[in-house]
């Protein structure tokens, strides 16, 4: 009886080692295929090709822009021209190195700049912007996070171009980085503009 019992101890023994090793193995290659140099900014969206979400944002109190008060968002907002919706907010490190690109963008003929401040503390809100500068046109202010939800946000900061027809055309996840700037966020702007 010990001598058929003896067998099946070292095979037991040795799924007890290679169980780990055939887990690891596993893991290493999920997590190798998730680095196949895809762009993971650029994340699907159940509304792309969509009218955005409809909301009434009240404005950043005390935001001025060239003197003038920054006035709130809203959907009818988006309409009429090529608007790229930024989903930002003053405690969100990435935002902060995006924001030179922003304002970069505000300065392309055509395109308006309008931004969601996101669970943000207003006075917090309006020093981001004071040091940094305001490429925004409009801000609303989603203090409850309520409509990022409906926009299908996974993160600040997002950003989304809105065609002149008040549908989603593209949706970045992340900061903009230069290459997307002047690559894929580009062409999605252009791409907007033609749908018109």
């Amino acid at each position: 009886m010990s001598e058929a019992a003896t067998p099946a101890a070292p095979r037991r023994s040795r799924l007890v080692v290679l169980l780990p090793l055939f887990l690891f193995g596993a893991l290493a290659a999920l997590f190798w295929s998730q680095l196949d140099g895809s762009d993971k900014s650029r994340l699907p969206s159940a509304l792309l090709n969509k009218p955005a979400p409809g909301f009434a944002l009240p404005a950043l109190d005390g935001l001025l822009r060239d003197g003038q008060p920054v006035p709130g968002l809203a959907t009818a907002d988006l309409r009429g021209r090529v608007t790229v919706v930024n989903v930002w907010a003053s405690w969100c490190a990435p935002c902060r190195e995006e924001h030179p690109l922003l304002l970069e963008l505000a300065k392309v003929p055509g395109v308006r700049v309008v931004g969601i401040n996101y669970k943000d503390q207003p006075e917090n809100a309006r020093r981001f912007l004071g040091a940094l500068g305001n490429p925004f046109a409009a801000v609303g202010v989603d203090a409850a996070g309520r409509s990022a939800i409906d926009w299908g946000v996974y993160g600040v900061p997002e950003s989304f171009v809105i065609a002149p027809d008040g549908t989603i055309a593209y949706k970045q996840v992340g900061p903009i980085s230069s290459e997307a700037l002047r690559g894929s966020l580009m062409d999605a702007i252009r791409k907007a503009g033609q749908r018109g």
